[in-house]
C-alpha cells in the first residue's frame, strides 16, 4: 500500500537546478514509488550555515517503501549527486529529507519524521504548503516570515511527467 511521503530538495552547490531536476528523475525510477506533484522552486539564503542560496522544493511521492529504505535510497541519490558530508550543514550539491511520511511519528537514531526542523525553516514551508497546503499552519508560516526566500515560479517537474 503506497504512503504519501513528502521530500525536501534542496542544492547550492554546482548546477543546483539540474541537480534537483536529476533527484526528481530518480526518485521517480525508485521501485513502488511514484512522484505525484513538486512545488515551484524557491531560492533561500543558507539557513545556520554559510555557502551560496540554494535552490529549494518538496516533492510529494506515493511509495510503497518502508521510511528507513526510502532512506537509504535518498542517500543514494545524494551520493551519486557528489554529495559529500564534511560538517554539519556544508554546502551540498544535493540535498534531500523526509519532511513526513504519511501520518507517522519516526524517532531511530538514523530518521526523526516528521523532520525535526521543519517547522523553522521557510525553505521548507512554503514548498510544502504549495502542494500540500493542509500540511502547514498560517501559525508555521508566520513564524518563518523574516526568512530570505523568492519562489520563482520555475516547475522541474512537468504535471504530465508525474502522473
Amino acid at each position: 500500500m503506497a504512503v504519501a511521503a513528502f521530500i525536501g530538495l534542496g542544492a547550492n552547490l554546482g548546477d543546483r537546478g539540474a541537480a534537483l531536476q536529476q533527484a526528481l528523475v530518480s526518485l521517480a525510477a525508485l521501485p513502488a514509488t511514484q512522484v505525484r506533484q513538486v512545488s515551484p522552486l524557491y531560492r533561500s539564503a543558507p539557513v545556520d550555515a554559510d555557502g551560496p542560496d540554494y535552490l529549494n522544493a518538496v516533492a510529494e511521492l506515493a511509495t510503497g517503501l518502508p521510511p528507513m529504505a526510502l532512506l537509504e535510497a535518498l542517500q543514494a541519490i545524494e551520493a551519486a549527486a557528489g554529495r559529500e558530508r564534511l560538517y554539519r550543514n556544508a554546502p551540498r550539491t544535493l540535498d534531500l529529507d523526509i519532511l513526513l511520511y504519511g501520518d507517522e511519528s519516526i524517532a531511530t537514531p538514523h530518521l526523526t519524521v516528521p523532520h525535526p526542523r521543519m517547522g523553522e525553516r521557510a525553505f521548507v514551508l512554503l514548498p510544502l504548503s504549495d502542494i500540500a497546503p493542509g500540511r502547514v499552519t498560517p501559525g508555521q508560516l508566520a513564524a518563518v516570515a523574516s526568512q530570505r526566500i523568492e519562489r520563482t515560479d520555475t516547475l522541474l517537474w512537468p504535471v504530465a511527467a508525474s502522473r
